[in-house]
């Protein structure tokens, strides 16, 4: 990244910031709130979330340096909101927990902040909404702590994953390794053709990790009824190292078994390292190679072929 685009995209988060930044003014909590500051607000969160609470495990959700932390919860003792008092099982460790006063704090709190946080949300289309939840999600992973169990689950397609299928296709393909629009056109070609089809043999997955469309592949007929092709295969970059890419593999291997191929083949290049290690892994032999250059760099095709 070179100081011109590195200052471009600083400028890009200093507009979100910026953006951002009116958004919470719309989510203002307003006059009536005032007499709960920010960090008072977060408190009753974690203590209406685990009570009791040690005093150390909630500075460190909400990092806070011992003094801070002692100051705020002074401040909310004294106005009858929390309470706080030594371990049973151990003197050393101090526990801090809501009053039935500070139980109706927070309830009166978070009714509001759902209530205008769902105004916010009404004001856009479902699909738009998606989008921003999505994007939310996003920022979250890159930036947040990522989980180190997200949930994964392979779907049937619905309306408009086979767009993304294409779109990210391309999109992925481009940047990572300059194939051009041709590229697109081809995935676009193999998608639509199975979308005109209604064939048992034929399946179609989705990969979803925690809810976020991060991959797909296709099984497909072959050149004859005894033979199945792999397609489609699609990772996203968040994706990988959570076994998605495996998953989606032997999905479609299993799946071309079970409605009585014999033999699967797939057409990949010899730049795609990790996808090749993917379906060597899953017992596929390189059968057949040959370059060409129709999606803008020389590349080698190869044909990988196992049998059931």
């Amino acid at each position: 990244m070179n100081d011109a685009e590195l200052a471009e995209r600083v400028a890009a988060v200093r507009a979100f910031n910026r953006l951002y930044t009116g958004v919470i003014g719309v989510l203002d909590e307003g006059p009536a709130d005032a007499e709960f500051s920010l960090p008072e607000a977060r408190v009753l969160f974690e203590l209406a979330q685990q009570d009791p609470l040690a005093v150390t495990d909630l500075r460190k959700r909400l990092d806070l340096d011992a003094g801070y932390a002692s100051r705020l919860l002074a401040r909310l003792e004294s106005r009858g909101l929390v309470s706080r008092a030594r371990s049973d099982e151990d003197a050393r460790r101090q526990l801090v927990r809501p009053t039935p006063a500070g139980r109706d704090a927070f309830a009166l709190l978070n009714r509001r902040s759902t209530d205008q946080i769902g105004g916010l949300l009404r004001r856009f289309a479902d699909e738009d909404q998606q989008r921003l939840l999505t994007a939310m999600r996003t920022i979250g992973d890159v930036v947040g702590e990522r989980r180190h169990d997200p949930v994964l689950v392979l779907r049937p397609p619905r309306p408009g994953d086979l767009g993304w299928v294409v779109q990210r296709h391309g999109a992925l393909y481009a940047r990572e390794y300059g194939f051009t629009h041709r590229f697109e056109g081809l995935v676009a070609r193999i998608v639509a053709d199975f979308a005109a089809q209604d064939d048992p043999r034929q399946a179609f997955w989705i990969a979803e990790l925690d809810g976020e469309r991060v991959g797909s592949i296709a099984c497909a007929r072959g050149p004859d009824a005894d033979t199945a092709q792999l397609r489609l295969l699609l990772l996203e970059p968040s994706a990988r190292g959570h076994g998605v890419g495996r998953r989606l593999v032997t999905e479609c291997v299993e799946f071309a078994r079970a409605h009585g191929y014999r033999a699967m083949e797939l057409s990949t290049v010899s730049i795609l390292g990790a996808a090749r290690a993917l379906y060597r892994a899953a017992g596929f032999e390189v059968v057949g190679e040959e370059d060409f250059d129709d999606w803008g760099p020389k590349l080698t095709e190869e044909i990988w072929r196992r049998e059931f």
